[in-house]
Formats: structure tokens, C-alpha cells, sequence
């Protein structure tokens, strides 16, 4: 199979890749978050492709992208009022929510379960592609399962050039990490995955959010989830990843003892003069979180290479978007994390 590379720049883009969609094709989306795996949400054969391609785990649900508010109703059913203002005030944008699902929406999508998982994302030419295919597109993120996830084409290419249909070049995505993920079918609204749309921002909506366990913490591999991304090893390159808390002078100190040849360090831009010698590699500045997100997976997947030995990671602290970003490193170090301050 040739993979066709499609621009988003070119008018006529949204009518083939809607096409693809509609025969059954896998299509790589670009959103504000990461590049999705497309196809139809509905056709139970062409969600099996996604599966496969990626070698993701079949408990592992799946995202249903619709164009907006109005079809929540399509592929939902009780839906509280709240998801409406919800999506009202971050939609389009990084917001997922888990709601219960219709019957059309195959179980192959929702990962065994009675909820799906739907948002509308902030890219006006994939919310066209999926207008033009009537049926919502399902889409977790383009890259091979558990491996960092894919911000830009090329990341595609590398991971499914020859295996898909097509992907369409966005550019780079702007937020750079998956989306918030919130689960409104309980008592209490649950935050199953930070992202773009932060936990303060939420409550401010919500007057209240439950934080799962998932994500602080490494949930056991027989657990039902209801949501993407929390259960298995997810973001992570070939060789162990450890991260390093503590202040800049300590965490470098601490490195720098532990540090061999063949080891890379993963740090913010104003820390690489502490890393001479190091290979170090920044993935943003830890002044802007906003770098720090976009730049997280492009320098995972450049650390992807089995000839690196160890890599060690600093991390941001704090909310905001730094807590989604906490919430990838932790993920991609399997919570392997080290505390400087308290190394003698």
C-alpha cells in the first residue's frame, strides 16, 4: 500500500480523505493534541484496523471525534447537562468526555464497555474531514502502541508509512500531549487523563473533580478502564527512563554521579549548561509549560533508539499543563522517579 500524503492546505484534501473514511480506510488526523489514527467509528471492521495497526490492546477504548455538541446526542444517550457546558465552554478543543453510549457505537470502539469516550477537536480541517464523512471518525493517537505519541506527519510516516491509506500534514500539533479526559457518568466527575483543558480549569466549570488513581499512579494491568492511556506502559521510548525531581543543582549533581556512556538526559532549556558533556537534550523551556508540551513526544521519539542505555528526566512541577506534562513523563518512566534531594 502507498501511503498518501495529503496537506491541509489543499482544498481538496477533506473530500479524499473523507472518502478513505467512508470505504473503510485508515486516514492520520491531525488535531491541536497529537496526530490520530482515523476510521470509521461505527464500521466494527475498519476500528479492528486501527487495533492492528497500532498493536494496541483490545480492553484499550477508543476516542469517537464528532464536529460538535449537536451530535453528542448520535452516539450518547443520558447525557447531563453538564457535558453540554462543558463542551460549550472548551469546544472545540483538547476535552474528552466519557459518557454512556448508543448501541450503534460498536464495542470494538468502546473497548468492551457501555460508555465511549467523544470530543470535538480544534482542527477546522479534521472537523470538515468528518463532516464530509458523516460518521464520527475514531482516533487514538498515530503512533505504535505504547510508544511516544505522534505530533507531527513525518512522526506518522516513520511509525505507518505503506500500512495506512493516508495522512494528512497538519504541521505541528500546538498543544502536544492527548487530551483531558473526564468521566461524567458517575456520581462525581472523574478526571481519568490530564491534558490541554487543566484540572483548575474544570473545577471552575464543575465545582468538583475526582482525580483516578490512574492518574498519579501505575494501575494493575487487570483493571477495567474506562478511557485511553491508563492502564498500560504508554509514551515510552526503548531503553528505561527514570526521572529526577529536586532542585536544578541537586538533580544534576545526582545525574552526573549516575550518568554512563551510551545515557541521554531529558531536561528543560535553562538546565543545559549543567549538562555539558551529558548529550543532554531539552524538550522546552520550563519557564513556558506551554514548550514543554509541545516538544515532550518530538524529543521521546528522538530518544527512541536502542542504543541509548538509560535516559534520566526532568519534570515540571505544579498544575496547569504541567500536570498533563507530569502525567506523560511518569507514564513513559513507568513512575520510576528518583528524589535528589534526598540522595546523600
Amino acid at each position: 500500500m502507498k501511503t498518501l500524503r495529503l496537506s491541509a492546505l489543499d482544498a481538496e484534501t477533506p473530500f479524499i480523505a473523507a472518502e478513505l473514511i467512508r470505504r473503510g480506510e485508515l486516514v492520520a488526523i491531525p488535531t491541536e493534541t497529537v496526530y490520530g489514527l482515523g476510521a470509521n467509528g461505527l464500521d466494527e471492521t475498519a476500528v479492528a484496523k486501527i487495533f492492528e495497526a497500532k498493536g494496541r490492546p483490545q480492553d484499550n477504548p477508543l476516542i469517537l471525534h464528532i464536529c460538535g455538541s449537536e451530535q453528542m446526542a448520535l452516539f450518547c444517550h443520558d447525557i447531563p447537562e453538564i457535558a453540554y457546558t462543558l463542551a460549550e465552554t472548551f469546544w472545540p478543543g483538547p476535552l474528552t468526555m466519557v459518557l454512556p453510549a448508543r448501541d450503534c457505537v460498536p464495542r470494538r470502539t468502546t473497548g468492551g464497555l457501555s460508555t465511549v469516550a467523544v470530543r470535538c477537536p480544534d482542527n477546522a480541517v479534521t472537523r470538515e474531514i468528518i463532516r464530509l464523512a458523516g460518521v464520527p471518525i475514531a482516533a487514538p493517537s498515530a503512533n505504535l502502541s505504547g510508544k511516544p505519541s505522534t505530533t507531527t506527519a513525518e512522526h506518522v510516516l516513520h511509525d505507518h508509512d505503506g500500512k495506512i491509506a493516508a495522512v494528512v500534514d497538519g504541521g505541528a500539533c500546538r498543544v502536544g500531549v492527548e487530551s483531558t479526559i473526564v468521566d461524567l457518568t458517575e456520581d462525581r466527575p472523574r478526571l481519568l487523563r490530564p491534558g490541554g483543558i487543566t484540572p483548575e480549569q474544570l473545577t471552575a466549570v464543575l465545582g468538583d473533580l475526582v482525580i483516578d488513581k490512574a492518574v498519579t499512579a501505575q494501575i494493575d494491568k487487570d483493571a477495567v478502564v474506562k478511557a485511553p492511556g491508563m492502564k498500560y506502559r504508554h509514551y515510552a521510548p526503548a531503553e528505561p527512563v527514570t526521572i529526577v525531581s529536586g532542585s536544578r543543582e541537586k538533580a544534576a549533581a545526582y545525574i552526573r554521579r549516575h550518568f554512563t556512556p551510551g545515557d541521554r538526559v531529558l531536561c528543560f532549556e535553562e538546565e543545559l549548561p549543567l549538562y555539558a558533556g551529558c548529550n543532554p537534550l531539552a524538550y522546552g523551556r520550563e519557564a513556558d509549560v506551554n514548550t514543554l508540551s509541545a516538544g515532550l513526544f518530538s524529543a521521546l521519539r528522538e530518544l527512541d533508539d536502542p542504543k541509548i542505555h538509560q535516559v534520566y528526566a526532568r519534570c515540571p512541577v505544579g498544575g496547569g499543563v504541567a500536570y498533563a506534562v507530569q502525567n506523560r513523563l511518569k507514564k513513559a518512566a513507568a513512575f520510576h522517579i528518583v528524589d535528589a534531594e534526598a540522595e546523600v
